[in-house]
């Protein structure tokens, strides 16, 4: 995927912006970070903002332009641009992984699965379906063992009902 680092154009300013707050939603840290209901709305924009500044500055806006742009202050930008916000500080921390070529890691990384609205990242996911595999193995196993005593169980059946009908048997010759 051709990532525009240094976007030329409205469209790559877009895809940038995008990809930055894609990149950072999806990270371990970020998701344990918005789970929180009361929370969430608040980060998811707080990382939109800042992935919008990262994506203009490396267009070269100035910082009035990004204002304008993203409907927030100066300093809102400024805050970000220079780190002093968490969501700044993230989404730079995106940026340098995707221009150090980590992008595919970073996509392999945070694929996700929806369930039922729950985001669950694809190291936990894995980790979960590794559980469901050994689960799935002993209810095998347990399986096997509940027919082999059935099967024991049976055969007693039948010694007893043998024992019981020599007994029988023995009770008519007295």
């Amino acid at each position: 995927m051709e990532v525009p680092l240094n976007p030329i154009g409205r469209e790559e300013i877009h895809r940038l912006e995008s990809l930055l707050l894609f990149a950072t939603l999806f990270r371990p840290e970020v998701i344990e970070l918005i789970k929180d209901p009361a929370e969430r709305l608040t980060w998811v924009d707080s990382l939109a903002v800042a992935a919008g500044a990262i994506a203009r500055e490396k267009a070269g806006m100035t910082v009035r332009e990004m204002a304008e742009e993203l409907g927030r202050t100066e300093a809102t930008i400024r805050k970000h641009l220079k780190g002093e916000t968490k969501a700044g500080q993230l989404v730079r921390e995106t940026y340098e992984l995707i221009k150090q070529g980590k992008l595919d890691e970073l996509v392999r990384n945070i694929e996700v699965l929806a369930k039922g609205g729950q985001v669950v990242a694809i190291e936990e996911y894995e980790k979960l379906r590794r559980e469901k595999e050994e689960l799935e193995k002993k209810v095998m196993k347990l399986e096997e063992e509940n027919r082999e005593l059935r099967a024991k169980i049976e055969n007693i059946k039948r010694v007893l009902d043998d024992a019981l009908e020599r007994i029988k048997g023995i009770e008519k010759l007295l």
